[in-house]
């Protein structure tokens, strides 16, 4: 796949882009991932991509020109992908999103900057807005930086395993069950002995029950959502019926009754 990033910032990707899963990925060639310095496409004397906002107000605006001209040059001649907005009205980025845009040919990402970009470039070079959530940010580089991590994991080959990210938290609407390694036993807490069984039939029901637990104590919001089976249902029955202790509280059938 590959990745174009219009920023005014490139320095801000290069630690992330270069280390670790993504920085394999590149190696491979499974990512091809360009930055594109806006400022070089200023027509202003001293290069320039911010002004201040008709009608005032606090801040500066970034300036449509620059933009439209270094998204001219990302597209090129061929360009069969889509163009995104890393902005807080857009859609909000989750796993079904991430999946989807795996399978396009090609991205461009424009990060915004200061108080915002001029609604001429948003309306004239970009197919989409797209958040990664409801909190303020200084700037695109961030969102972009996390879509870019979140979208290549679906993309095959990156994660090395065809199923990692398909038993990841959220994969399926749910939280990922409980992970142990080496040792065995650390300070009296014990690896639960269902998975040094070798029972893979039993691994497989353990890990769901403990999916659908967490789900239920952490983000019982996901379950409205989440694809269920009757056997899901029938946990999840059992699974409220249980009493739990979270952080010094007794929870029970979804209420929470101070000890």
């Amino acid at each position: 796949m590959k990745i174009k990033i219009l920023t005014i910032f490139p320095e801000m990707f290069s630690g992330v882009f270069s280390s670790s899963i993504l920085g394999r990925a590149r190696e491979q060639g499974l990512l091809d991932i360009s930055l594109i310095d806006i400022r070089p496409f200023s027509a202003s004397k001293h290069k320039n991509t911010d002004d201040y906002p008709f009608g005032g107000g606090a801040g500066m605006v970034m300036m449509a020109q620059p933009i439209r001209d270094a998204m001219a040059a990302a597209m090129g001649e061929d360009f069969h992908g889509r163009r995104i907005y890393m902005g807080p009205r857009g859609r909000r980025l989750d796993t079904s999103l991430a999946r989807e845009l795996s399978r396009e040919e090609e991205l461009i990402l424009l990060c915004g900057h200061y108080e915002g970009v001029d609604q001429r470039a948003l309306d004239s070079c970009v197919d989409e807005e797209i958040s990664i959530g409801d909190y303020i940010l200084t700037g695109g580089e961030l969102p972009a930086m996390v879509l870019v991590d979140c979208v290549s994991r679906f993309i095959p080959g990156v994660l090395g395993s065809a199923e990692s990210p398909e038993e990841e938290s959220f994969s399926d609407g749910l939280l990922e069950y409980p992970q142990y390694t080496r040792p065995r036993e650390l300070d009296g807490l014990s690896v639960p002995e269902v998975l040094l069984s070798g029972n893979h039939a039993d691994i497989q029901a353990w890990r769901r029950r403990e999916s659908l637990r967490a789900t239920l104590l952490h983000r019982p919001d996901l379950l409205l959502s989440a694809s269920l089976s009757p056997s899901d249902e029938r946990i999840l029955q059992s699974l409220r019926a249980e009493t739990y202790f979270v952080h010094g509280c007794e929870r029970s059938d979804a209420s929470v009754v101070t000890k």
